[in-house]
């Protein structure tokens, strides 16, 4: 695609597409992590089981690494992206129909090989699309994916309060996810490019591989507040039924609030004090919920968690995508997949120290990992 021949308007009807896109991820995974508490009790596991069951979605991510990169240098992003989305909201509806836990099992699965084809491709979309603009605009195409999350919160906990299971809930976000996608296929960024020998991935270099771990570290962190913010407060802040949601929802809300701020604050203050700032806020929230788990406290905590790790993964991804010692979509495949095994791994392991000490415990050792981004940010060169 030549860029710099695209018409202003075509610009702008791309970052939509973009948005939409990021949009229907977020709705999509959203909603399975809002009934992960429903579908835990369905099937009788415990924390320890649960945090099992929640490995095999690394295990389809580690299985999608070598194709989905493979695929996307074959094909381009904007074709693997349609495809991933709709068996990504596919694979949501087999999970509220699973009645056993080896369906489960296999769902999960397939569900974490569909959700990073998603994640590598829609990202690789959004760089193509900031490339168009003279300043950032990837932290707001996450700030979406936030914000659609938000409304998957919402959504769920209304399909809680009525006592709709979660089968006919995730087959209303599969219909719309695929009208979502359809809509938005044709206004992608048509990437294919000719066949040559570059690799589909590449061990990123010193400078890269330190964006990657900081993504790691927050992405455990945001990944713990999707998969057990509910969880949290419904055993540890004994929430009231209609309320332990509400940990989560606050979580959402300052998360894309963050996002949709974060390309402005990191212009004013710099990317090292932003991320800096990010990880103490995280590690802050984290804490409070954990030394004050009441109702009121717990939801303030989870809001600077929100705040915390809402411009990480945004200002890491733009980072790497301006590399100098590797193409930009090689080095943000690399740092993405880095950065989304910490999202996918961190609740599984939540879930073996709950089992093993408590939940309260786990979300302490969690919190180590936002004073780990601060730590490595201030170490890392940082424009």
């Amino acid at each position: 695609m030549n860029s710099a021949a695209l018409p202003t308007t075509k610009k702008h009807v791309l970052r939509i597409a973009v948005g939409a896109v990021f949009f229907v991820a977020g709705l999509i995974f959203a909603s399975w992590a809002s009934r992960i508490a429903t579908i835990q009790q369905e099937l009788g596991l415990n924390d320890a089981q649960l945090g099992g069951m929640l490995f095999s979605i690394p295990v389809g991510l580690m299985l999608s690494l070598p194709f989905s990169g493979w695929i996307i240098t074959k094909v381009g992003s904007r074709t693997v992206l349609a495809f991933a989305l709709v068996a990504y909201s596919i694979t949501l509806a087999g999970l509220g129909s699973a009645a056993h836990v080896y369906q489960l099992i296999a769902c999960l699965v397939l569900f974490g090989f569909a959700s990073n084809a998603v994640n590598i491709s829609v990202n690789t979309q959004a760089v193509a699309a900031e490339q168009l603009y003279k300043r950032p605009i990837l932290a707001s195409f996450h700030g979406l994916w936030s914000l659609a999350g938000f409304t998957g919160a919402g959504i769920g906990t209304l399909m809680i309060g009525k006592g709709i299971t979660p089968l006919y809930h995730f087959c209303i976000i599969m219909l719309l996810a695929m009208a979502g996608t359809l809509f938005s296929y044709r206004y992608l960024a048509h990437d294919k490019g000719p066949a040559d020998d570059t690799p589909a991935f590449a061990w990123p270099d010193r400078s890269l591989f330190k964006l990657g771990i900081i993504a790691f570290c927050s992405l455990i962190c945001e990944g713990a507040m999707f998969d057990w913010s509910v969880i949290y407060f419904k055993k540890i802040v004994l929430a009231p039924g209609a309320w332990i949601g509400a940990g989560y929802t606050a979580f959402m809300c300052t998360m894309a609030t963050g996002r949709f701020v974060a390309d402005y604050f990191a212009h004013r203050f710099g990317i090292k004090i932003t991320l800096q700032l990010s990880g103490l806020l995280t590690a802050t929230g984290l804490f409070v919920a954990v030394l004050f788990p009441h109702l009121y406290t717990a939801i303030l905590g989870f809001m600077l968690v929100g705040f915390g790790v809402s411009s990480v993964v945004p200002l890491i991804y733009s980072t790497a995508g301006k590399s100098a010692t590797m193409p930009a979509g090689m080095a943000l495949a690399a740092v993405s997949t880095i950065g989304f095994a910490g999202f996918l791994a961190g609740p599984p392991i939540i879930g073996f120290l709950a089992g093993a000490f408590s939940l309260r415990v786990s979300f302490t050792l969690i919190a180590v990992m936002g004073l780990c981004v601060t730590a490595i940010a201030t170490k890392a060169k940082l424009n």
